[in-house]
C-alpha cells in the first residue's frame, strides 16, 4: 500500500523557493519607474496664485522665481535678495539659453516687486517670462 503522508514529507523537504528571480524584477521595475518619472519643480514655498480666464499651461520652465506675500524672493529654495535675481537669472541660462522663467508670484504680493523681479530677468536675457496664475475654472 501506497503511504501518501511519507510521500508529502519526502516531496516538503526538497521544495525551495527562490526569491532571487523576483528580488531582481522588482529592482529592475524600480529604476524603471525611477527613470521615466517626470519631477516637478517648485518654488520651494507656498504661494496663492491668483486665478485668471486666460492662464494656459507651460510644459517646459527652466527657472522659477517665487515671490511671497511677506514679499520676499525664492529662487531654487533659496530665499534670494533683489539685486541677485539678474545674476542667478544669468546663470541658469548659461546652463539651458533656450529655457524659460516664470514667475509665481502671491496674489498678496507687491506689484513692483515682481515688475523689478520680471524686469531682471529681462535684462539677464531671458527671452520669455512668464507670470503664474491658476486657471479660472468659471471661464
Amino acid at each position: 500500500m501506497l503511504n501518501i503522508s511519507a510521500a508529502r514529507r519526502a516531496n516538503s523537504k526538497n521544495l525551495e523557493l527562490n526569491i532571487a528571480p523576483l528580488i531582481d524584477m522588482v529592482f529592475i521595475l524600480l529604476i524603471f519607474f525611477l527613470v521615466t518619472t517626470s519631477f516637478v519643480k517648485e518654488t520651494g514655498v507656498d504661494i496663492a496664485r491668483p486665478t485668471a480666464s486666460t492662464a494656459v499651461s507651460k510644459t517646459k520652465t527652466t527657472i522659477l522665481i517665487g515671490v511671497t506675500k511677506d514679499n520676499t524672493i525664492h529662487i531654487d529654495r533659496r530665499k534670494v535678495d533683489i539685486r541677485a535675481v539678474r545674476a542667478n537669472v544669468e546663470r541658469a541660462l548659461a546652463e539651458n539659453p533656450e529655457g524659460n522663467v516664470v514667475i509665481v508670484a502671491d496674489k498678496d504680493s507687491l506689484t513692483g516687486l515682481v515688475i523689478t523681479v520680471m524686469d531682471a530677468c529681462k535684462l539677464a536675457g531671458a527671452p520669455n517670462v512668464a507670470i503664474a496664475a491658476n486657471q479660472d475654472p468659471g471661464a
